[in-house]
């Protein structure tokens, strides 16, 4: 009994001594990252990404210090902001268990409506350059364009983004093959997104109604035809730390040349309504990591921003993170530009054009 005694008051001592070890580990591997990243050595190992990822907040600001060099070793203070319109709303025939706009989820609060005219498309692209972006994507729900007219549309309102704007013509258009691609590339078309969403090992707990590899095809068609390739995922949906880590892994192989980062915003009406699982310090991780793991790849971050990193949201930067979306989302409002425009100049970075 005496010795259990002892070993009770003692116990806040070995705790200290173990958070003391895991500083030194971090602190240690931090450094051999730094080293390689900045040498062009050894990438870094999805076990390291793995341990970096579940960083206590105790530990959090020497990964973000880190993060935070390496994106401006390779991409300097100029922050890249894209925005997007949601061309097409609803009815989708996919059941992501995140998305408002499956036709899967009958209360919902998504707005249903089709296609919009390609001069009502070319407006909120000229509104997207007036807020300083410098990409605008045209995005539309369903599983990818299946009607000539529909292709014809997107066509026009391409060419009168270019004729009208300066701004990166980017389109999110679901599952699409090369010949869909190639014609819209034909138009002006610069850039294609499309998420891999999750983990290959967490993706069929989101959706069922298509494969990850469908989604890892389009990337691959994109590429070939030499698409700017924007590609990253949403977290969380209930995936484990390893598992955000394993999409990066994936990404990273790829070869993408955009990686945008979404946090879950959950939607009424969906399956995932009551999925509240992340902190600032959570989203913080995620994007120090995937900087780490691709230090050279544009990281932006999107959807979710505001209601996961609340009063953190300047530190994206401070985390790796060298672009953002701006103005509203798919089915949700963002915040207004000009906060937006705020905050990069309190951060010293700076608007690319």
């Amino acid at each position: 009994m005496p010795a259990t005694g002892v070993f009770a008051k003692d116990l806040p001592i070995f705790s200290r001594a173990r958070r003391y070890r895991q500083k030194f580990r971090t602190t240690r591997l931090l450094k051999d990252l730094e080293h390689r990243i900045f040498s062009g050595g050894e990438p870094v190992a999805e076990a390291e990404a793995c341990r970096l990822i579940r960083t206590d907040d105790t530990h959090l600001s020497p990964l973000l210090a880190l993060a935070d060099r390496v994106r401006d070793r390779y991409k300097g203070k100029e922050v890249r902001l894209c925005s997007v319109v949601n061309a097409k709303s609803g009815r989708c025939p996919e059941n992501c268990g995140f998305c408002s706009q499956s036709a899967h989820f009958k209360n919902t609060d998504a707005p249903v409506y089709p296609l919009l005219p390609a001069s009502q498309i070319a407006q909120a692209a000229r509104e997207a350059a007036a807020m300083e972006a410098r990409e605008f994507s045209i995005v539309a729900s369903g599983t990818g364009p299946k009607s000539v007219k529909e292709i014809q549309n997107v066509v026009d309102a391409l060419k009168l983004i270019r004729e009208e704007t300066k701004l990166k013509r980017c389109a999110s258009l679901g599952i699409t093959d090369e010949t869909v691609l190639r014609e819209l590339k034909a138009a002006g078309l610069q850039n294609y997104h499309h998420n891999l969403e999750t983990a290959r090992s967490f993706f069929p707990k989101i959706c069922t109604t298509h494969t990850y590899e469908d989604d890892r095809r389009t990337v691959l068609a994109a590429k070939r035809l030499g698409f700017y390739t924007c590609c990253g995922g949403i977290f969380g949906m209930g995936e484990t730390p390893e598992q955000r880590v394993e999409l990066a892994m994936d990404l990273r192989e790829l070869d993408v040349d955009s990686v945008p980062i979404n946090f879950l915003n959950p939607r009424p009406g969906t399956p995932l309504e009551k999925a509240h699982f992340l902190t600032p310090g959570d989203c913080l991780r995620v994007v120090a990591v995937y900087r780490l793991v691709m230090p050279k790849k544009d990281i932006f971050v999107a959807g979710g921003r505001e209601v996961n990193l609340k009063d953190e949201q300047s530190n994206i930067f401070r985390a790796g993170a060298n672009g953002m979306m701006i103005g509203n989302y798919l089915t949700t409002k963002g915040r207004g530009a000009e906060a937006d425009h705020q905050m990069i100049r309190d951060v010293g970075m700076t608007i690319l054009h």
